[in-house]
């Protein structure tokens, strides 16, 4: 079985001092590293806004971040303004080791949709490409590390499995948001999908 690495938003804003900083996000970054050469294929993602993003609550009148607002696509997370195109933001942690990544999957630029999955946009229907580029490459199993277990990480891992993967995460090298009872729903959710935590 061929096996890619999943690398998912190890990117400064989800770190320490970022736009929206996930807990302990950079004390992964070293464990990442080192398991990288482990497998047959790395792949990177980044999440990757353009400025004025639905997605923002800066882009909605009196919206205030982490309040949840109804889009065409269903209930969406209203974010502070992070990730933005270009920025220092968006640029992966400085200590992230790049080199090894076969590709870099840039997710959320649509500016009307947000992206929290490797895989799908969050209409659930409009590819990311991925898919398609792990099944050229013959990769069947998937190995998931990165930010934020209760939401990119979750949402890569449940859309994986309902494609046909086999997938796995890496919870000592995830970290959570865990916002109002987030971290257990995706837990639970993803345990549902058949994803294995290790």
């Amino acid at each position: 079985m061929m096996t890619a690495l999943i690398v998912i938003d190890v990117q400064n804003d989800f770190c320490p001092g970022g736009a929206l900083a996930v807990p302990g996000g950079d004390e992964i970054v070293t464990g990442i590293n080192d398991i990288m050469s482990q497998y047959d294929c790395v792949v990177l993602t980044q999440d990757w806004h353009p400025a004025g993003h639905s997605s923002f609550a800066s882009s909605h009148d009196n919206a205030a971040p982490m309040s949840v607002t109804e889009m065409p696509y269903g209930p969406q997370v209203l974010w502070p303004d992070h990730c933005i195109q270009g920025s220092q933001g968006a640029a992966f942690h400085p200590q992230l080791n790049t080199n090894p990544a076969d590709m870099i999957i840039r997710k959320g630029y649509n500016p009307a949709i947000d992206s929290y999955s490797a895989f799908f946009e969050n209409d659930h229907k409009t590819p990311t490409g991925l898919e398609g580029y792990l099944r050229t490459r013959g990769l069947s199993d998937l190995m998931m590390v990165g930010l934020a277990t209760d939401f990119c990480v979750h949402y890569s891992a449940v859309d994986a499995a309902k494609l046909g993967f086999t997938v796995t995460v890496r919870t000592d090298l995830t970290r959570a948001i865990d916002f109002d009872g987030s971290l257990d729903a995706a837990q639970t959710e993803m345990r549902n999908a058949g994803v294995t935590f290790i």
